[in-house]
């Protein structure tokens, strides 16, 4: 025994400190599965009440959730507030509509146009923010278009192959049924190859005949190029499973909007219950004349209860009673539920709420960030993601034509985020021109932005020189002084 471990020893006996167990093992059991979570992150999108009662049942029945708990009776009014899509449509509409700028050959155009690159890119954005990743899928039928198909396959249809961080295949998943049997259509994209697979619902590989629409898929096609015809897209690395990607409904996100629902049906809930009581005696109840029986009355809106009346009928009157309810507790449990589901990921006021009674402007400004910073993150992967997109397309195009495939310098650029509107620009760079702190031409470059061209702005700072008597001359020659 070393010095140092008979000294170390000697202080543990000496402190009476008892040393861990050599192993401790630890196991703990996931509640759901990849799959589940995904299905869980759709019905948020797609806010049906009734689909997402059913699947709270059926998958969690021990986390007292309110989708979970809740009864199935039409009695128990169950609201869903939809911000869930509000969230992901929103981002897709800011980064789709701050597309700026994409150099790229000619042929792109038309291709971008026959494809609806624009709204392609929309489609993308907002399922990846809900399914977590996905990935473009490029194909070619002559019959439907004379230009590359490019569709956007959301995840829960997607397997991603990757090899030490590097794209091996992605393999694309498809449902069919015939008569009654289910088989999954299986798309492997490789480099320079796409193969075809049936099998059934039990994972045994079949013939593509089975399905009329595919009996005449090649199982195999190769093409020229050293490329892939799909590419995934990602915007957040899932920590729990290695390689893909993380919505953002998922986690304590699912919890958040569980409560917020929660919160919204028992407002309504009280609001139903806090309508008006009459309680009317039975001398004033309205009869029919015929037999004397009490006629219908309509309930809704107004409960009306009957009370047995005296021998003296005089001071019979309507009583009215309304129950009082906490309005300010349901707002303020509504406004912090709603708060927990967009914190991080958006700000109240790029959704149009109002929450200047909650902060100070600066603070307002500091959460308007957030939308920022989310922004920020998805346009820097379709930075990257886009220009080997359409670098794809190309190249499939070119193999469609019948030309050798290449590679193609493509750059794609995002606008500004939250950039002031043209009378805060002006304010601004009229006291920058005023402190003499700005040249001419930055001020025109920072008002018109990339919204006027080259041209343009070069004449405009001539202009403006030509009325501040900024003219400028050539310098003399050594020969004309």
């Amino acid at each position: 025994m070393g010095l140092g471990k008979w000294v170390k020893t000697k202080m543990q006996t000496w402190l009476e400190i008892i040393p861990p167990p050599i192993e401790q093992a630890i196991t703990i059991q996931r509640e759901h599965t990849r799959e589940l979570e995904v299905i869980r992150s759709q019905l948020w999108y797609q806010g049906d009440a009734n689909e997402l009662h059913q699947f709270f049942h059926q998958t969690e029945t021990n986390t007292g959730a309110f989708w979970a708990v809740s009864p199935a009776t039409s009695k128990v009014r169950k609201i869903h507030s939809g911000l869930p899509a509000v969230m992901a449509d929103t981002l897709a509409y800011i980064v789709k509509s701050d597309i700026d700028d994409i150099e790229a050959p000619t042929e792109w155009e038309d291709i971008s146009e026959n494809i609806n690159f624009t709204e392609l890119v929309g489609q993308a954005v907002c399922d990846t923010l809900v399914s977590g990743d996905g990935a473009f899928k490029i194909s070619v039928n002559t019959e439907l278009s004379e230009y590359p198909i490019v569709e956007f396959i959301s995840g829960d249809r997607v397997d991603i192959e990757q090899k030490r961080g590097v794209l091996e295949a992605v393999t694309f998943r498809t449902m069919y049924t015939v008569k009654s049997v289910r088989y999954v259509l299986h798309e492997r994209y490789s480099r320079g190859m796409v193969e075809t697979t049936l099998t059934d619902i039990s994972g045994n590989e079949v013939s593509l005949s089975r399905v009329p629409e595919l009996a005449d898929i090649p199982p195999l096609v190769e093409f020229a190029g050293d490329f892939i015809m799909a590419l995934p897209l990602r915007f957040y690395a899932d920590k729990k499973y290695r390689g893909r990607g993380k919505s953002i409904f998922s986690g304590g996100k699912s919890q958040c909007f569980d409560a917020l629902d929660e919160v919204i049906s028992q407002w309504l809930d009280a609001v139903r219950a806090g309508r008006v009581v009459k309680y009317i005696p039975e001398s004033l109840l309205p009869r029919d004349p015929k037999d004397g029986s009490f006629l219908p009355f309509n309930s809704f809106g107004a409960e009306v209860v009957s009370i047995r009346s005296g021998l003296d009928t005089s001071n019979d009157k309507v009583d009215v009673c309304q129950p009082d309810i906490k309005y300010e507790a349901y707002v303020s449990a509504y406004t912090q539920a709603m708060l927990m589901c967009l914190q991080g990921i958006l700000s109240p006021a790029t959704l149009g709420i109002d929450v200047g009674k909650m902060s100070s402007g600066e603070a307002q400004r500091e959460k308007k960030d957030v939308t920022g910073d989310t922004r920020n993150t998805i346009t820097a992967a379709l930075e990257k993601v886009l220009p080997q997109l359409i670098d794809a397309v190309l190249m499939t195009y070119e193999n469609m034509q019948e030309k050798a495939p290449e590679k193609h310098d493509i750059t794609v650029s995002f606008g500004e985020y939250g950039a002031p509107d043209f009378d805060s620009r002006v304010e601004t760079v009229g006291k920058a021109a005023a402190y003499g702190v700005m040249s001419v031409k930055t001020q025109v470059d920072e008002l018109w932005g990339s919204s006027k061209d080259d041209e343009f702005k070069k004449a405009e700072v001539q202009r403006i020189k030509a009325e501040r008597g900024l003219m400028t001359v050539d310098e003399p020659s050594v020969g004309d002084m």
